[in-house]
């Protein structure tokens, strides 16, 4: 459920919403047009979202844990393991 912001339009509102609020609503929700506390008309006001991206640890150990075997280029063609089981070296030849 995302959570709106909301202003009042014109008119001053009550302590609740003059400085403007935020409430949790569904998407499927009819769009809010007055201040639930005192009447007051209101509107939805544009926020920049929140947005987070957690990635996971590239690191060695990290990688180690989960399974995961990691090689880097070291030459044409030849590519030496950094982390996991496997073989040391992987060429082309």
């Amino acid at each position: 459920m995302p959570i709106y912001e909301y202003q009042p339009e014109r008119e001053k509102g009550c302590d609740f919403c003059s400085d403007g609020f935020e409430m949790l609503r569904k998407i499927s929700e009819r769009r809010l047009l007055t201040c639930p506390q005192c009447g007051v008309a209101v509107e939805r006001v544009i926020s920049a979202p929140n947005l987070t991206k957690s990635s996971p640890s590239l690191d060695t150990a990290n990688l180690e844990k989960h399974g995961f075997t990691q090689y880097r280029k070291s030459g044409k063609g030849v590519y030496e393991k950094t982390a996991g089981k496997g073989p040391k070296v992987i060429s082309g030849d």
